[in-house]
């Protein structure tokens, strides 16, 4: 037996490889699915399930393309309603695979046909579950994305999930591995560990819902206590993983086709496109197309890019590092965003040796800050989630939420100059193109974040812990 955690850390997503005797189970693949086929093919190996713990909200998975391209059958646990040809599991269903099998234990809560899957080794033995968004480490999955779907409220949900986990998951033992679907960082959850596995014996120590001597009440309490709005691009990834996609191999074809500064220009023109620039926030700084928005490749890239710009159909033209620019179409097909048209070809460099116009984002570094705040009343915007601003943050400046900036454009004053921050300058830097592509030019970018700031001891609030807020 073999298992094998393929985890992408941009999405903090957990996809997974699991072979016995020549057979292989892949549980929520990614879109790009050639690296699992290819893997089997070595392995002298044959695709025969693929199993999918619920309909995605915050990634495209890959099933679809995963069983055009084997023939190997898609399976849900129960109460999934998808579009296209798919098992639709009984709750204690078991599946062989090689000397192990695969057992269906229906989980709802997250979503109504959240399902997980338990593993039973060669002798019969419980030696793992995959639990997809039901139970995360030191978390579990947020009942609030599939209201509208399930016409349940969030209460109802969390309630749902309060049994799942107490009647499916938590009489398991407590030398069960838990393989999750996401990690820290993820939108699915709100307060994961940054380890991708666990034994559910630790989990049953940490994981504050998994308590033992909580109540109904108590857990739904604190399962929707201070969830943010969902981003806006989940429930089109829904969508897509529950009614099909396009060939991704289609979507880098349009999208990795080269572009002369001149026909980018008139395709930006044509097609109303957003000129996404993912180089890096230094070279955005010092030049980049008027009006283009910064979301770089080295940063949290799919999820930003998902949230800021939310429509997925929306129109794309690229402006990336030489070398790059597959990696950027790829990475955005992952959340949907299959509609790439190009990319600047030469880079930035071609776009200046042309002569065009070009912007620049005024930077400040902290040392400099402090100077000028001594001798100036000055305005900062913090950028960063009210729980990192709530917990320590330059005395003075005001919060708006990187997640939220158009709910916050009125706060920006018109004339006067301000400053931007954010942990380490990367979100900043997308905000401070987001406010300039609408026009809102008298900012300035302070160079290296509240890191920066902190070390160069400007006044800071007194430091509360995150986890107590």
């Amino acid at each position: 037996m073999k298992i094998e955690q393929i985890y992408t850390g941009c999405l903090a997503q957990g996809a997974y490889y699991i072979e016995s005797e020549g057979e292989v189970a892949i549980i929520d693949p990614l879109r790009e699915v050639t690296p699992y086929i290819m893997k089997a093919r070595q392995e002298g190996a044959e695709i025969k399930y693929i199993f999918e713990t619920h309909f995605h909200a915050d990634f495209v998975s890959g099933h679809v393309t995963l069983s055009e391209k084997t023939g190997a059958p898609i399976i849900y646990g129960p109460l999934a309603n998808p579009s296209f040809e798919a098992i639709i599991a009984e709750d204690g269903q078991e599946f062989k695979l090689g000397a192990i099998s695969i057992i269906v234990l229906h989980t709802p809560g997250h979503t109504m046909e959240s399902t997980t899957y338990l593993l039973r080794d060669e002798n019969g033995k419980d030696h793992a579950i995959f639990s997809g968004d039901t139970l995360f480490l030191g978390d579990v999955g947020r009942p609030d994305l599939a209201q509208k779907a399930a016409d349940m409220t969030q209460e109802q949900l969390a309630s749902t999930l309060f049994d799942s986990l107490r009647e499916k998951i938590m009489p398991l033992a407590d030398d069960v591995i838990v393989y999750p679907a996401h990690g820290a960082g993820s939108a699915c959850g709100k307060n994961m560990m940054k380890e991708t596995v666990d034994t559910l014996g630790n989990q049953k120590k940490m994981n504050y819902a998994l308590r033992a001597d909580m109540s109904r009440e108590e857990f739904i309490k604190e399962v929707t206590d201070g969830l943010l709005p969902p981003p806006q691009y989940f429930p089109l990834n829904v969508k897509l993983n529950k009614e099909g996609y396009e060939d991704v191999e289609k979507v880098l074809e349009r999208g990795t086709r080269e572009l002369s500064p001149e026909a980018f220009e008139a395709a930006a023109n044509e097609t109303g496109a957003l000129v996404l620039d993912v180089r890096s926030e230094d070279e955005f700084s010092k030049g980049h197309i008027p009006r283009s928005v910064f979301i770089g490749l080295d940063g949290s890239f799919a999820p930003w890019a998902g949230a800021l710009i939310a429509d997925v159909n929306q129109p794309i033209l690229l402006v990336a590092p030489e070398g790059r620019e597959e990696e950027a179409v790829t990475r955005l097909s992952r959340v949907g965003f299959d509609n790439t048209l190009g990319y600047l070809k030469g880079g930035f460099s071609a776009w200046k040796n042309a002569s065009m116009e070009y912007d620049i984002v005024s930077p400040i570094k902290a040392d400099a800050l402090k100077t000028r705040l001594k001798e100036e009343n000055i305005q900062v915007f913090d950028v960063r989630k009210e729980s990192e601003y709530l917990s320590e943050h330059l005395e003075g400046a005001e919060n708006t939420p990187l997640d939220f900036l158009n709910d916050h454009l009125s706060a920006f004053p018109s004339e006067r100059v301000f400053y931007l921050n954010c942990a380490g300058g990367y979100r900043s830097m997308i905000a401070a193109s987001i406010l300039k592509s609408r026009g809102i030019h008298n900012l300035v970018n302070i160079e290296g974040g509240f890191k920066a700031m902190k070390e160069a001891g400007l006044p800071v609030t007194d430091y509360v812990c995150p986890s107590t807020l």
